[in-house]
Formats: C-alpha cells, structure tokens, sequence
C-alpha cells in the first residue's frame, strides 16, 4: 500500500502563488471601480510603492498604470521573501463615454486613485421642443 502525505497548507500555498505570483514573477495590482454619479473611480492597492515610480499613459482609450517596487539595498540578510518585488503594470481599455483629457490621480497611503469624468457628449440632457409652426418641405403642383 502506497502511503501518500499531503501537507493542505503547502498545496494553498502553491494555489496562491500560482493565483497572485511570486517574487520573481509581480502579480498583477489589485483593482476596484466604480461609478460615483458623473464619474469612474478606479483604485489600485500599491503597498510600498513609490509615488515617483508610478507612471500613467492613457493612449487612445487605453490606460497603462505601471509602478515598481523597489528592493531594499543595505547590509542585512533576509529571511523570508513573501512580498512581490520589481514591475508591476496593468493596461484597462476605457469606453468612448469617458473624458480622457480630465483623468485626476492621487496616491497616498499605498493606493492610487484615480478619477475619470464622463464625456460631456455622454451625459443625459433635455432636448427642448419648439412652439414654432411646422414647414412644409414640399409643395404640391396640380
């Protein structure tokens, strides 16, 4: 008889590298969005970043975040390594709907915000009616 131990926590723990990467291998940053009445919010959870290592692009209706964190440099010797380090980039497509040349960005306690108008050409509006009396396009010859 075969006898086979498994160990449950060394299998999660493959599952979550595979799922959120390692440190060779950045996973790719958390994301929420939502909408807040005539604008998209978008918050990516950055912990450790350097603001001055985030970098946005918004090219045509695609939005490319990348930020690094960086290692530590210094005489010490680690222990254990379980927090991804280098690159991390993510690229989200934006609808038409959106205002691009308005996107605002804020960056404080490890999350970077960002906040996206709707188009103007994109907002519901009221379409008046007029009082004045119709035209006729056509005259009729007899």
């Amino acid at each position: 008889m075969l006898l086979r131990t498994t160990d449950p926590f060394r299998d999660l723990d493959r599952l979550a590298q595979q799922m959120m990467g390692t440190a060779t291998r950045p996973a790719a940053m958390p994301m929420d969005a939502w909408r807040e009445g005539d604008q998209f919010v978008i918050e990516f959870d950055l912990p450790g970043v350097a603001r001055d290592t985030i970098d946005l692009d918004v090219e045509r209706n695609v939005l490319t975040v990348r930020a690094e964190r960086l290692p530590r440099n210094g005489d010490w010797e680690m222990l254990t390594s379980e927090r991804s380090r280098g690159m991390f980039s993510r690229q989200l497509v934006l609808g038409d709907n959106l205002d691009l040349e308005r996107i605002r960005a804020d960056y404080a306690d490890g999350v970077l915000r960002l906040v996206v108008p709707v188009a103007e050409r994109a907002k519901p509006r009221k379409i008046e009616v007029g009082t004045g009396a119709p035209q006729e396009h056509h005259q009729l010859q007899g």
